[in-house]
């Protein structure tokens, strides 16, 4: 059996599962391109600060930490729906199975092997989509706490 039909066979949470994999990892992509400049965005902040005296520095620090943060809740929204789509498709698939099992009794096992194979199938591009995003959002905000306390560090002491 190819992907396409592993995808078929799983049904529309496999698709739903893959546009969300598609969407977030479009996010993580615009990330990694965009965190990583640690002494970039420390600079920003203090030219923010120099244009706009009355501001408090922890306040702006804080403030251009949260517009860095943009597109983080789709990342961790995708890692918590994940597991639970593949669990639906799981409990789907067993649903079928048993209905197939209570109109044609035990005595052919392919009966049953479809939904059995719908639940497996979900259950596995859950995981397969929730890993990664949780794995990305844990490591952003990793880099988003190390860019604050550096900018705490470097510019709070001015």
């Amino acid at each position: 059996m190819d992907l396409m039909e592993y995808i078929d066979k799983g049904g529309i949470l496999v698709y739903i599962l893959i546009a969300l994999n598609v969407i977030g990892f479009t996010i993580i992509l615009w990330k990694l391109f965009t965190l990583p400049r640690k002494n970039a965005m420390i600079n920003k902040i203090k030219q923010k600060l120099e244009t706009n005296a009355q501001s408090s520095t922890y306040a702006q620090i804080e403030y251009e930490v949260k517009k860095l943060e943009t597109g983080l809740t789709y990342i961790k929204n995708i890692a918590t729906v994940a597991p639970l789509l593949g669990l639906l498709g799981t409990v789907i698939g067993v649903y079928k199975s048993f209905e197939a099992i209570s109109k044609s009794g035990l005595g052919d096992p392919t009966i049953f092997s479809n939904g059995i194979a719908i639940a497996l199938i979900t259950t596995i591009t859950g995981l397969i989509v929730a890993i990664p995003h949780h794995l990305a959002y844990n490591h952003f905000i990793s880099q988003l706490d190390s860019i604050e306390l550096k900018a705490k560090k470097e510019i709070g002491d001015k």
